[in-house]
């Protein structure tokens, strides 16, 4: 049985339907509700379609209870209830992928009931439920990707099924192989993302068959905007990343998105109420997102260059990884007992930097953070959503790229934003030295170039969310496009 978890859909009936479908997942559905919230001003109701029986938390739920009451032109509906398969064999993601693949015929029959009561005049889908494109494609509904990367990433999967007939090797296995993308600076094969890194696994076949299914969309929704990756924006408008330059998709580039400040706890009123005490520009935010985790060996020498760097920071630890040695994803981190950070840090390094460092454990108010103005740096794992933020801080960046895309959007951020410095990794593992910590610290917090761009590309970003900006140019396209279908 298919429940919603709205009870306002009976006073909506007036209003013409947008139905939403983010990824399982926070941040996934994080995403969408931040761009609900923009279509609602366009007197639409919206409905968010969300799976059940993959990344649930009871995080999700309270999230969506305070969405429901402060915007009641949004409800959810939650699919019925399917296990994840255990099967070991193959990766996460394609466990994943075939998850939310089990979910079509749950997703058609939502859409056809929603569709007896109003007028549904767009489906909006995450790249990974492409798996529910056909059905709704099938009901005459348009269907459209929010893509939450930017638009080198999109240049980069468009252009994925060109790089798959260009060889029969695993990126994985292509060591000392650069590729070249139109709109992207030469990555390496070994720093694709993922789920595309193994020929064998099946979320490698997954992901061609959703980037295949890119250029079918109605059109493509991109949480980015023009001035912030214009190579990567041409190459995409003038069709070179996809199959047939002529018949690519419509893509509106509506950035930077960025949640809502969080509800904070008290142990985040008090990391905001010492970045208040600090001096201007002064301090260093470590934070690698929700996914990322360190060894402990990894942890010290992160602790090493930031004492060594004599600069003030504030600095997310998470519950290390168990193994030694490379950087690695716990793929499942969950709340649990207190994290010792006595026990993962140098000795007495808490002691020594206790009067120019605070260190808190997991999570921060990352929005509030960066919008602090002692903040004058930031090291992240280049996630597209932490990239955005420190863009609308005017925060420059170190970039120490983790997973998923984050390689890709590296190079976007160094070398065409010039926002950020990179990290050198040991090639043979990823392991990051204490020295080339304090290096690359003391460079972003320093150096008056990358902070006179990071001001440039702030007043950017605004502009183009301003009245007459790109980005609210390209809402009002869209808006513009739904109204006038019939």
């Amino acid at each position: 049985m298919i429940s919603k978890v709205s009870p306002t859909q009976s006073t909506k009936m007036e209003k013409d339907t947008i139905v939403l479908f983010p990824a399982p997942g926070i941040g996934h559905i994080v995403a969408m509700v931040e761009l609900a919230k923009l279509i609602q001003t366009h007197r639409f109701t919206i409905t968010i379609i969300l799976t059940t029986g993959l990344l649930d938390h009871p995080t999700i739920e309270y999230y969506i209870r305070r969405i429901t009451a402060a915007h009641p032109s949004i409800s959810f509906l939650r699919l019925p209830h399917i296990p994840l398969s255990a099967a070991t064999s193959v990766s996460l993601a394609a466990r994943a992928f075939a998850f939310i693949k089990a979910n079509a015929s749950s997703v058609a029959t939502s859409l056809s009931q929603i569709s007896q009561t109003t007028a549904v005049k767009a489906f909006i889908i995450d790249l990974f439920c492409t798996s529910a494109m056909e059905p709704a494609s099938s009901m005459g509904i348009p269907v459209y990707y929010f893509f939450t990367s930017g638009a080198a990433v999109l240049a980069l999967f468009s252009y994925f099924p060109k790089l798959h007939e260009q060889g029969s090797e695993s990126f994985k296995d292509m060591v000392g192989v650069e590729l070249r993308v139109p709109g992207n600076a030469p990555l390496k094969a070994v720093n694709m993302p993922e789920p595309v890194l193994d020929r064998t696994d099946p979320s490698y076949w997954d992901m061609l068959y959703f980037c295949t299914c890119l250029p079918k969309a109605r059109g493509i929704i991109v949480n980015s905007f023009p001035e912030l990756e214009p190579l990567a924006v041409n190459a995409v408008a003038e069709g070179a990343c996809f199959p047939n330059a002529e018949r690519g998709p419509r893509v509106y580039y509506i950035g930077p998105l960025i949640a809502e400040p969080q509800q904070s706890g008290r142990d985040s009123k008090e990391c905001l109420r010492w970045l208040e005490e600090q001096p201007r520009r002064s301090v260093v935010y470590l934070c690698f997102g929700s996914r990322g985790s360190f060894s402990v060996a990894q942890l010290k020498e992160i602790a090493k260059g930031l004492e060594r760097s004599g600069h003030r920071f504030l600095w997310v630890v998470k519950k290390p990884l168990e193994e030694e040695g490379a950087n690695q994803i716990d793929e499942a981190a969950k709340p649990g007992d207190p994290l010792d950070l006595a026990s993962v840090l140098p000795n007495g390094f808490l002691e020594r930097t206790k009067d120019r460092g605070m260190v808190v454990e997991a999570w921060a108010p990352q929005v509030e953070v960066l919008s602090r103005e002692s903040v004058g740096g930031f090291v992240s794992h280049c996630g597209w959503n932490s990239v955005l933020e420190a863009v609308v801080a005017g925060v420059p960046m170190v970039a120490w790229p983790l997973y998923a895309e984050q390689h890709a959007n590296r190079e976007v951020m160094v070398g065409e934003m010039k926002v950020a410095v990179g990290v050198n990794e040991r090639e043979e593992d990823g392991f990051v030295s204490a020295e080339e910590v304090e290096k690359r610290v003391r460079e972003v917090m320093e150096t008056k170039d990358i902070r006179d761009r990071s001001f440039k590309l702030k007043q950017m970003a605004m502009a183009a969310v301003a009245e007459f900006g790109s980005s609210t140019t390209a809402l009002s396209n869209l808006v513009h496009s739904w109204t006038s279908f019939s």
